[in-house]
């Protein structure tokens, strides 16, 4: 290791953001599993009838080679009826997903106007693309709009692309989707709609807050599979000329080996979850509205959805109260910086069905001291 490498990490550990791998303890609030489906019986059972049937662990080779498993083609003929959309595409993570999308589809004579607080992944796409791209202020529709408007007028001519998150997986807030829909359809632009945090939890049978613009030719949608799906992978559903476009162009796509034809059977089965078991929803929305009364008290502001931060302000104070509540048995992480702005260091609150409200209760109480102590 390099002198450069353990001075960079000391200056981490300095301003305590430094960062490490730990085990899994305690009652859990820092998933994003968030209808308890990881560990279920069904996908279980999914993963086991199709070894049965002899499909294949490893996919061994990349889509456009040998790797183009019929389970692949089978899930994302699913999940274009599941979604509402023309048709979709599998990758091996919600990452692998996002940077193809934003490296791959906007073109040099268009700009993407993203709001600023998207997900890194579609950073890292965008830095390996070759479009302009500009931050709108966070859930601010008329920022994009007058982002759009300046580009025009200083003689922008291709297509603007606008890059959101339908739920934002730290703040716990929601996109103004029908106004930013209104705004792609005014300049003729791309909506690129992130909805990781919102699959499986929110609109019928769990399509989405997107749910009512999947179908819209100028609407991409992403569904990440390793959250409320409890898999892997991520489903991007689109038209099927963007989606050959990716076949051919995706670099991520073309040169990655395919994810395991396994995962694609356990997505199938999540997707028949949703439609089977509504009331995995119904439960969830119990839980957040009883957090939201446990907590509103001791200043916890309620976000709506089941994502609740409890702003701290300095990284020292996050990673204090989380290794406070980690003492009692509670699994909360500290947020730090990158990943939020400087001074907004935090506890992300994650409320999901591996829960109950007793369990919310009794994190009630102890946040409570904890938050007597910062």
């Amino acid at each position: 290791m390099s002198r450069f490498h353990q001075d960079d990490l000391a200056r981490l550990a300095a301003v305590d953001r430094l960062r490490q791998l730990r085990p899994r303890a305690g009652i859990d609030f820092a998933s994003n599993d968030y209808l308890g489906l990881a560990a279920s019986s069904r996908l279980r059972e999914a993963v086991a009838e199709a070894l049965a049937r002899g499909v294949a662990v490893g996919s061994g080779g990349s889509r456009l080679l040998r790797g183009n498993d019929p389970e692949h083609e089978a899930l994302e003929a699913e999940a274009a009826v599941h979604f509402g959309s023309e048709t979709a595409l599998f990758f091996a993570t919600g990452f692998a997903a996002n940077q193809a999308l934003f490296a791959t589809l906007p073109q040099p004579q268009d700009l993407i106007v993203h709001d600023a607080h998207v997900h890194a992944s579609a950073h890292d796409g965008m830095r390996l693309g070759r479009s302009p791209r500009v931050a709108a202020a966070h859930n601010d529709a008329d920022a994009f709009d007058a982002a759009i408007r300046r580009w025009r007028r200083d003689g922008g001519t291709g297509t603007p692309w606008i890059a959101v998150e339908s739920l934002y997986s730290m703040d716990g807030d929601v996109a103004p989707l029908d106004d930013l829909a209104a705004i792609a359809d005014r300049h003729d632009a791309m909506l690129v709609i992130d909805e990781a945090h919102a699959t499986g939890v929110f609109g019928p049978e769990g399509r989405g807050l997107a749910h009512r613009l999947h179908a819209r030719s100028n609407v991409v949608t992403l569904h990440t599979c390793g959250k409320a799906l409890g898999a892997e992978g991520g489903l991007v559903c689109l038209s099927a000329t963007l989606r050959d476009f990716l076949v051919n162009r995706g670099r991520s796509f073309v040169f990655s080996t395919a994810p395991s034809p396994l995962m694609a059977a356990a997505v199938r089965e999540s997707l028949r979850i949703l439609a089977d078991e509504p009331e995995r929803q119904v439960a969830l929305r119990a839980l957040v509205t009883h957090a939201a009364d446990r907590l509103t008290p001791l200043g916890i502001p309620a976000t709506g959805t089941q994502i609740v931060p409890v702003i701290l302000g300095s990284d020292g104070a996050a990673v204090a109260r989380a290794a406070a509540l980690q003492a009692t048995g509670f699994d909360i992480r500290a947020i730090r910086p990158p990943t939020v702005a400087p001074g907004t260091a935090r506890l992300r609150l994650s409320i999901t069905l591996n829960v109950d409200a007793a369990a919310i209760d009794a994190l009630g109480d102890a946040l409570a001291a904890a938050l007597e102590e910062a």
